[in-house]
């Protein structure tokens, strides 16, 4: 009808899974550019990524954190890719597992060429704890964007969420990081954080050769 603001559309829209690897040689080569998503396993990573997609089960959602324990991958039309990484931090997890994982996302954050940035999740009422702060650790050197959302913000009033979303971005100011409050319930946030990770993909396709 005229007048109605035309409806945006989805730039995540349109993804499928194409691949899991349990360890690195299990990667797939790097066909185009990655934006990956890691966090606690409680922190609501996979509902996250549902949202995002507008797909209610693309992602593995588990009432048992600690599920996912593969990397796996989506692929988006134009031979952009989302990649979920595994949760960390869940206590019921061998150590040995839980040491597993931490080499391999460290070692996949380092190295890996085509990711062109980082989804960090954190639960609103607990961001920054000392392992997302290893996560941010082994990422940011390379100079590449993170952009935190601080989810299950319906979880808290307004006012208790914007002073949390305040907090974080004082301690991450003058940094490449960024961040906002974001809900996967009431999909609050989703617009806001499709169009960051757009803006990643596309800045990373003008800077390819050819």
């Amino acid at each position: 009808m005229a007048g109605q603001p035309p409806k945006l559309v989805n730039p995540l829209a349109n993804a499928r899974y194409v691949a899991s690897a349990h360890d690195l040689s299990q990667l797939p080569p790097a066909a185009g550019p990655e934006v990956a998503f890691a966090g606690r396993s409680n922190a609501g990573k996979s509902s996250a990524i549902n949202a995002l997609v507008g797909h209610v089960r693309l992602a593995f959602v588990s009432k048992t954190p600690g599920r996912t324990q593969m990397i796996n991958f989506f692929a988006l039309p134009r031979e952009r890719f989302l990649v979920d990484l595994p949760g960390y931090g869940y206590a019921k997890v061998p150590e040995k597992e839980r040491e597993r994982w931490g080499e391999v996302i460290s070692h996949y954050l380092a190295e890996r060429s085509s990711l062109c940035g980082l989804v960090a999740i954190m639960d609103v009422r607990h961001p920054l704890t000392p392992l997302d702060r290893q996560l941010l650790d082994w990422f940011l050197p390379g100079g590449r964007p993170v952009h935190i959302l601080l989810t299950k913000a319906d979880k808290l009033s307004r006012q208790q969420a914007a002073k949390q979303l305040q907090a974080v971005q004082r301690e991450i100011a003058g940094s490449t990081v960024s961040a906002q409050l974001f809900s996967s319930l009431n999909r609050n946030g989703v617009e806001e954080a499709a169009q960051v990770i757009e803006s990643w993909f596309a800045a990373q396709e003008k800077e390819a050769p050819g």
